[in-house]
């Protein structure tokens, strides 16, 4: 053989064992989607980004994100991602929405899609199962729809002489009918009425929280996994501190805006790992071999300031064991 031939065929059989990040400087760098519900100013991607970092694909520069924002309309997730298929991305990625995951999968079934939400992705249809997906999608779920039932008891230690809560939750979601049915059977366990507040836009909340506690009379206030209850922390959280509502949040950045306590996942780990997936997938990986990941660690917040503004004192014990406490 031919030394230049040699050369040739050597350089050819590197460059297919090469990385991603390393092939980049050779070739277009692929593009993917990010197709969310909500607006652009909902979501903190920074774990999501380190996650794509430390797989060595870095935005700019060996990567091209076509992002994809709803603004809390669900019903422009079709079109949405239908254009990114038309765009023949290489992923699609969506982040704490189911919706928009179905809205891929109804859109594609071919381009791999990664998610990172709450609830059973096996329940919801997204997945055969959780150790082997079996077809093009896979990710992240926190399991944070299933938590309802633990944050209502962490409710009720704090106001042991409680009897009826408000639970917020919005209807349009796909985990609705499931956070109403775990929520109600742990009410029943501990003795409480509970009183389901359905809110789909940020414009119902404060109306609907006055209901709550001039009508119905709640004593205190769960807050369930939603998109829109992220975004509108600030708005909820205002809205707790007029009424002097005690209330539980599923996420620590609700309690880092002035909630009393939050219980659940870690939604910075829960992205990082969305960008894990995305950058194997994009090394050659299939998604249907990619088991769906499930969250392990979950972080109890308690706002010492908030819990001051309401006349309230925390258990020692369960004060003990939190994971943040702000003061």
């Amino acid at each position: 053989m031919r030394r230049r031939e040699f050369i040739t065929l050597l350089g050819g059989a590197a460059s297919t064992a090469w990385p991603l990040g390393a092939r980049a400087q050779q070739q277009a760098a692929p593009t993917i989607g990010l197709l969310q519900i909500g607006a652009a100013s909902s979501y903190d991607l920074l774990g999501f980004r380190q996650g794509l970092k430390e797989a060595g694909i870095i935005e700019g520069q060996n990567l091209t994100i076509e992002y994809r924002f709803a603004n809390d309309d669900a019903n422009r997730l079709p079109e949405l991602a239908t254009d990114l298929v038309r765009r023949r991305v290489r992923v699609i990625v969506s982040i704490a929405s189911v919706a928009a995951v179905q809205a891929a999968m109804a859109a594609t079934k071919t381009i791999p899609i990664v998610f990172g939400n709450g609830g059973d992705p096996v329940q919801q249809g997204v997945v055969a199962s959780l150790n082997r997906p079996g077809g093009n999608v896979t990710g992240m779920t926190s399991m944070s729809a299933e938590l309802v039932g633990k944050q209502l008891g962490i409710l009720h230690e704090l106001l042991p002489q409680a009897a009826r809560f408000g639970v917020l939750s919005n209807p349009n979601s796909p985990l609705h009918e499931f956070i109403v049915r775990d929520v109600q059977t742990a009410a029943t366990a501990i003795g409480a009425t509970i009183e389901i507040l359905a809110t789909s836009t940020a414009a119902e909340i404060d109306a609907g929280l006055t209901s709550l506690v001039d009508e119905r009379h709640i004593e205190g206030l769960l807050v369930s996994n939603d998109p829109l209850f992220i975004a509108q922390r600030v708005q909820l959280v205002g809205a707790a501190a007029r009424y002097r509502l005690p209330a539980i949040y599923p996420f620590r950045e609700q309690a880092k805006a002035g909630g009393l306590m939050s219980y659940g996942p870690d939604l910075a780990n829960r992205d990082r790992e969305v960008g894990h997936y995305v950058g194997r997938i994009l090394n050659g990986e299939s998604p249907a071999e990619l088991p769906v990941l499930q969250s392990t660690k979950f972080e109890f917040v308690v706002n010492l300031n908030t819990a001051k503004a309401l006349g309230l004192t925390f258990p020692p014990g369960r004060l003990a064991i939190a994971d943040e406490v702000i003061e």
